[in-house]
């Protein structure tokens, strides 16, 4: 092969980066020594993987195809390492979870796994569904714990817990006495929901059918919090995760409206790359959370 793992690491940092001299620091080597690198790689191949404007390198749509292999490889490599570390060394563990999961349920898993594994480095990302899956997709985590079903030819999708999602609203409000909700209660009802690419909008639009074109959306909202103060706030109704508005509706501060006809049960995912291992510490966490 013309190429080494270095020549890879260098590519990388620059394609993160987009700066010589921030990969450079990045990777703990001299500016000079990281130029040189890439400079080699593209020379050994007769190829060119950026575009050059001033300081600035971006990648062309060459470097961009390669970029995702070349993540392929040194994922690959880093399983490889950690299997030959052995047991003990469960190395640096990337997690990414949506904003429910993150928000109200990673945390307690993550304080198991590094009670079990105290030398265990662990990164944790708290994003949208989209979000994460895009970082799982270019090798920036090594797992993701997803709110959304979906289908990608190159990521590997794993069922791990159910979910049930509510609609509430504040205790004052002219639905919360209602046994339940009516179609001409969903029509009637100024709805705040999450984004239209997030999980929790795919199962509340899946349960609503018939209903979407003429229901009254009044605000789309990207966390969970924002919604529940809103509907606090005498806005408007929501709709969440049980788990989301439990602490809530306990205290009485939101009334949750049973829906008829229309469940809103969903599942939990954790998703992975078909391209990379899954290595021990991915499938420890994996353990962890299904216990």
């Amino acid at each position: 092969m013309k190429y080494t793992i270095r020549h890879l690491q260098v590519f990388l940092a620059v394609a993160r980066e987009q700066s010589i001299s921030k990969a450079a620091v990045a990777l703990s080597l001299s500016q000079s020594a990281t130029s040189a690198a890439l400079q080699e790689f593209e020379n050994r191949y007769d190829i060119q993987l950026f575009d050059r404007a001033g300081k600035r390198l971006h990648l062309n749509s060459f470097g961009e195809s390669i970029r995702v292999k070349a993540e392929a490889v040194m994922a690959h490599l880093l399983g490889f390492e950690q299997e030959l570390q052995g047991q003990e060394d469960f190395g640096h563990l990337r997690v990414g979870a949506s904003f429910t999961i993150g928000n109200y349920l990673a945390v307690k898993h993550l304080a198991s796994y590094m009670q079990r594994f105290p030398e265990a480095k662990v990164e944790m990302e708290v994003g949208s569904t989209p979000e994460v899956v895009a970082k799982v997709l270019s090798f920036h985590l090594d797992i993701g714990l997803i709110e959304a079903e979906l289908h990608h030819d190159d990521l590997r999708l794993q069922p791990w817990r159910e979910d049930k999602m509510v609609a509430f609203c504040r205790p004052d409000h002219p639905l919360a006495s209602k046994a339940q909700l009516t179609n001409k209660d969903i029509l009637s009802a100024g709805w705040i929901l999450r984004e239209s690419d997030s999980g929790h909008r795919q199962t509340f639009d899946r349960s609503m059918q018939g209903l979407l074109p003429d229901l009254n959306i009044i605000l789309e909202l990207t966390h969970n919090e924002a919604i529940k103060n809103a509907v606090k706030a005498g806005l408007g109704v929501g709709c969440l995760s049980e788990i989301a508005v439990e602490d809530e509706i306990q205290q009485g501060l939101l009334v949750p409206l049973p829906i008829k006809g229309r469940p809103m049960h969903r599942r939990f995912y954790f998703v992975t790359h078909k391209k990379a291992a899954i290595s021990r510490a991915v499938q420890s966490w994996i353990d962890i959370c299904l216990e």
